[in-house]
């Protein structure tokens, strides 16, 4: 009698907690601008490399969270950090010292390429191309830029001008004017288009949303000694690709390149919205030409350097480019004929197929893998930093399964 009774009270409660996920999700339905494309779970749980829905069922999770979660979810030295500063303070704007900010800038300043030497914080990677953009312009005095074709930038209005995809452009025409694209890894193309009004070159190194395409070194190395060689200002966009994506720390250690401009976000905050744009001391810029009310706020940067320390601390980057070969040496081993190519630097990963990917996508949510789409054909992988051999085997066992179906 006892036992039933208790069954009965546990189906109760089993049944009104599922009625209020239904109604959670229900209202971003019915009161969401309706943006995205969504996946039909409702994530409530992570923790490191895995998620878990609202129905109990568990993921490895190889989104990270559009490459944010770099050191996993609800990892517990960002936790801690942003606990312990939230009790003491939230926000500080730029007009007073902070002592978090204070740190978060000079461990930038530390580990980043040589010579950048400047630190602007913001609150996400659009954010920080906008002000990558302007801050070109003030440097130089000039207002034009060239960009690559298939670069992905962000979506607000100037880094959308530098993004070449007309999906995400030609609704929002006219854009900001003064932006060329050329072909990646084309140096002569660039050449060609560089008039004495470009204040500046903006890339990607790899570039991540149309499907994980490296730049070569001979192209950047080409790039970066006429750049200086004509006072054009190189801006390096590492929002995907920093703090330990691509197997080095960044993506400019690959090139040896040091920057006049580097964008940073993502991986930076440990999973908490935070952008930064570093320069070169000689990127000169006047009081009151830009500014931001939540960037830098002492919050953000405490995460930041919980994550960035963690990041170095346990040496994620090396474990990244040995997960990213040990995945592709893995999978390649399979000869699936869906295949057409795989492409991967450190945890960037993208698997090209000769059909549609995203019927796949959806099978592997089915088999409790979370992956991304880039492209029509293109499965992309981006897990956290943290992923070990046996997460990646049971990744490759699960795409193995839905591509030989």
């Amino acid at each position: 009698m006892v036992v039933n009774v208790w069954k009965n009270y546990l189906s109760i409660q089993t049944n009104k907690a599922v009625n209020l996920m239904n109604k959670l999700m229900q209202v971003e339905d019915s009161h969401s601008v309706d943006l995205f494309a969504k996946r039909g779970i409702q994530l409530v749980k992570g923790k490191d490399v895995y998620v878990w829905d609202s129905d109990g069922n568990k993921y490895i999770d190889c989104t990270s969270g559009q490459g944010v979660a770099g050191i996993g979810h609800a990892n517990p030295a960002v936790a801690k950090a942003i606990s312990e500063q939230s009790k003491r303070l939230l926000t500080c704007t730029g007009s007073f010292y902070n002592d978090q900010r204070a740190r978060l800038i000079q461990k930038l300043v530390d580990i980043s390429p040589d010579d950048l030497e400047k630190v602007f914080l913001c609150n996400s990677g659009t954010e920080s191309v906008e002000a990558a953009l302007k801050f070109a312009r003030l440097a130089s005095g000039k207002t034009d830029y060239i960009c690559a074709m298939k670069s992905f930038h962000g979506r607000t209005m100037g880094s959308l001008s530098a993004t070449h995809s007309p999906k995400y452009r030609d609704d929002f025409q006219p854009l900001i004017p003064g932006f060329e694209f050329v072909p990646y890894n084309n140096f002569d193309k660039l050449v060609k288009k560089i008039t004495p009004n470009t204040a500046a070159v903006l890339l990607e190194l790899v570039q991540g949303e149309s499907g994980v395409y490296p730049a070569d070194k001979e192209y950047i190395s080409q790039v970066n000694n006429y750049c200086h060689d004509h006072n054009i200002l190189l801006i390096i966009d590492e929002v995907q690709t920093g703090f330990g994506r691509t197997g080095k720390l960044f993506a400019c250690e690959h090139y040896e390149l040091q920057p006049d401009i580097l964008c940073l976000a993502k991986a930076l905050g440990g999973g908490f919205p935070i952008g930064a744009v570093l320069t070169k001391s000689d990127v000169t810029l006047a009081k009151g030409k830009h500014g931001t009310t939540f960037g830098g706020n002492p919050l953000a940067a405490a995460a930041a350097l919980a994550a960035v320390d963690y990041i170095i601390d346990n040496n994620l980057a090396q474990n990244a480019a040995d997960m990213g070969t040990y995945f592709k040496d893995n999978f390649s081993n399979y000869n699936i004929n869906l295949v057409r190519e795989v492409r991967q630097i450190g945890l960037m990963i993208a698997i090209e197929l000769k059909v549609k990917a995203k019927p796949y996508i959806d099978k592997m949510q089915d088999e409790g893998i979370l992956v991304l789409p880039a492209g029509t054909n293109i499965i992309r992988l981006l897990p956290p930093l943290t992923i070990t051999e046996k997460h990646i085997d049971q990744v490759i066992s699960a795409l193995v399964k839905v591509l030989k179906k």
